[in-house]
């Protein structure tokens, strides 16, 4: 294996939860989180070599993921959907942590994928800085999107 290819792989060992929590903040659906994670490794391969390491390589990660998720994401409420169901799940959770997680995953998800990408790295304790570098917006913009979104969930129905 080539110095390029172990030292990717080492970078991607490390940052592994990081790119899945994005990707499962656009879908709950294990092969669909799969799939995002999958093209999230392909666009960081691919920009691999042309980061200069300007910002800090999490940072670079978040942006990729949460770019190639985004994307992803528009692509498919473009298409029209089809969904078959069978109306059961063997796996269902009732305690009231499950229910409550449920609940704000699904408000979350009806969130503008710009927005939804903001409560993620809000949810994972970055800082308004941080979170300001990922997504190309300043540290006081966060906080009041911040806000704002967070008045919007609470505004949700439970649907």
């Amino acid at each position: 294996m080539e110095p390029k290819e172990k030292t990717f792989g080492q970078l991607i060992r490390e940052h592994k939860s990081t790119i899945y929590t994005v990707c499962y903040m656009f879908s709950n659906d294990k092969d669909k989180v799969d799939d995002l994670f999958q093209e999230v490794l392909v666009n960081l391969w691919r920009g691999y070599e042309s980061f200069e390491g300007r910002s800090d390589v999490r940072t670079w990660i978040y942006r990729v993921a949460l770019n190639t998720c985004i994307s992803l994401d528009r692509k498919r409420r473009s298409r029209p959907k089809m969904e078959l169901s069978m109306d059961i799940n063997l796996f269902e959770d009732r305690d009231t942590d499950t229910q409550q997680v449920d609940m704000l995953h699904r408000r979350i998800s009806r969130l503008r994928p710009f927005d939804r990408a903001i409560v993620l790295l809000w949810l994972e304790d970055l800082s308004y800085e941080e979170i300001g570098q990922i997504v190309g917006i300043s540290e006081k913009n966060v906080s009041v999107r911040l806000f704002r979104i967070k008045e919007q969930l609470k505004r949700m129905s439970n649907q």
